[in-house]
């Protein structure tokens, strides 16, 4: 009787099939494709090879102030509305400020928000970043509502200052650290405190703090759910999380609805909607990973570029000095939302922080309807791409977009007419996208900018610092790292004020 098929002998014997079908699949796609988009005027591109398209190339690793050499390349050879496959898709890539802008401006009627399913995957199909239509917006109001701007004025910007001096004042004399790391401590603190109370340095939110760490290592992999990778480490992290956040939804619910506090947004949540507890517990989890990640990569490339422009360093400390010196005549410590307005130049450092770091390279939008515009045709089902960090590095839109030059949004400009220097700055505004745009503007823009505005002027009134590896730079993988945690050497200062 002849010996059973072992699993390897099966597999053999299969998968010859399977690649077969697999291959068939991907013409009949690619057959239907044809026909959706014959006799329309796409605009020119390469759609690279079957399936992969040109994802690889396009996800290379570049330097973040730079749009990197794929789309360079492209822009160069195609223009700066372009087709391609990525992401399994075939797509639309726009670097054109005025499609960027329509995309954005008709979410939900022309265009919506079209993530890859991995994304999904990890972050919940209840995330606000995978969210379309009713839904969205009633999340998106969720948030709003508890980012209210007397929540800003009052609690939020106590609980930014607070957090801002216990990590500053955590830095060690003439030692070398990873400013990286300690801008995640400082947004992961706040979070954890903002969304569940929990304190820092307590074993609970450390634990939950590894556990994040191990998530978002498999948020910017490849999705391969295969034994060992790091989207399956993270999918394993995000099972641990939600039963975290659901443990102490549990212990509040206990307490009974009349004794939950609105301090925190669990609370919050709890009392003010009548959300199920899966969309609690993504809605949670989406919001630590957009809080978190995005301000903590903000602070760090302020802490980076800042070195390199004295000048910059220097007016920031004078108008951070004069606030105190206001605050000390007025008998006060603690900054206020009138302190926070009088950070003007602050404002101008944060924006340009944020138009050549580009926190928020793409967003990935997929066309509704078919779109015309420029007289190139969008068809309907096809991915589209709106390049934010190629605007934003426009010679033809910003002057030496390379430069970090946060003197370039202030209203006047002795170079410039009165007249021309508004046009200018309308001009540049308009250009400026670093939160998205439309119905889908990020919720926590203003709390991210008054966290940059506290975090910097704290550290140019206490600190000078130095970048100890010049060749330590941020690059995009597409999400903006430093490959060896931006080290940095810090000396504390007491003669400023």
């Amino acid at each position: 009787m002849p010996a059973s098929m072992s699993d390897s002998e099966l597999i053999l014997c299969v998968l010859p099939s399977i690649l077969t079908l697999f291959l068939f699949l991907i013409l009949i796609r690619r057959k239907k494709q044809q026909h959706q988009i014959r006799g329309l005027n796409l605009p020119p591109g390469n759609m690279g090879w079957p399936f992969l398209g040109e994802t690889i190339g396009y996800l290379k690793p570049y330097c973040a102030t730079s749009t990197g050499e794929f789309m360079e390349q492209h822009i160069s050879r195609y223009g700066k509305i372009y087709k391609s496959s990525l992401f399994g898709e075939p797509t639309i890539v726009s670097a054109d400020a005025g499609l960027n802008r329509f995309i954005l401006q008709n979410e939900g009627r022309l265009f919506e928000c079209s993530y890859p399913r991995s994304i999904g995957g990890i972050l919940g199909k209840w995330s606000m970043l995978v969210l379309v239509g009713d839904m969205h917006r009633d999340m998106r109001t969720i948030s709003l509502n508890f980012l209210s701007h007397a929540r800003l004025r009052t609690h939020l910007l106590r609980e930014v200052e607070k957090h801002t001096l216990l990590v500053l004042g955590s830095w060690k004399e003439n030692s070398v650290f990873s400013a990286q790391d300690e801008a995640k401590k400082f947004t992961f603190n706040l979070m954890a405190k903002h969304i569940m109370s929990l304190d820092p340095g307590e074993p609970e939110t450390e634990q939950l703090k590894k556990l994040y760490v191990t998530f978002m290592k498999g948020v910017v992999s490849a999705p391969l759910n295969l034994p060992g990778t790091a989207y399956r480490k993270a999918l394993q992290s995000r099972s641990t999380i939600l039963k975290f956040i659901e443990r102490k939804m549990e212990e509040r619910v206990k307490e009974g609805s009349e004794n939950i506090g609105e301090d925190d947004l669990l609370g919050w949540v709890l009392k003010n909607s009548n959300l199920s507890k899966e969309q609690i517990l993504d809605l949670i989890l989406s919001l630590l990973f957009a809080g978190h990640e995005t301000s903590s990569v903000s602070i760090a490339l302020a802490i980076y570029f800042l070195p390199g422009c004295p000048n910059a360093i220097e007016q920031l400390r004078e108008e951070h000095i004069e606030i105190v010196k206001a605050k000390k005549k007025a008998g006060e410590t603690e900054l206020n939302w009138d302190d926070y307005k009088k950070m003007e130049f602050t404002q101008c450092v944060i924006s340009e922080t944020l138009r050549l770091g580009n926190v928020v390279r793409f967003l990935h939008r997929k066309a509704l309807k078919d779109v015309r515009y420029k007289g190139y045709d969008i068809p309907c089902g096809w991915k589209v791409l709106p390049v934010i960090a190629a605007m934003h590095l426009d010679p033809l839109l910003f002057d030496y977009p390379q430069h970090f030059n946060p003197w370039r949004w202030q209203q006047s400009n002795s170079t410039r007419s009165s007249s021309s220097s508004t046009s200018y700055s309308s001009m540049t505004s308009s250009n400026f996208m670093p939160f998205g745009g439309g119905p889908r503007l990020c919720a926590g823009s203003e709390l991210a900018k008054l966290e940059m505005a506290v975090f910097i002027h704290h550290l140019v009134l206490n600190y000078q610092w130095e970048l100890a590896d010049l060749d330590d730079q941020a690059f995009a993988f597409p999400f903006v790292d430093f490959q060896k945690g931006l080290q940095i050497r810090a000396q504390r200062q007491t003669n400023f004020i």
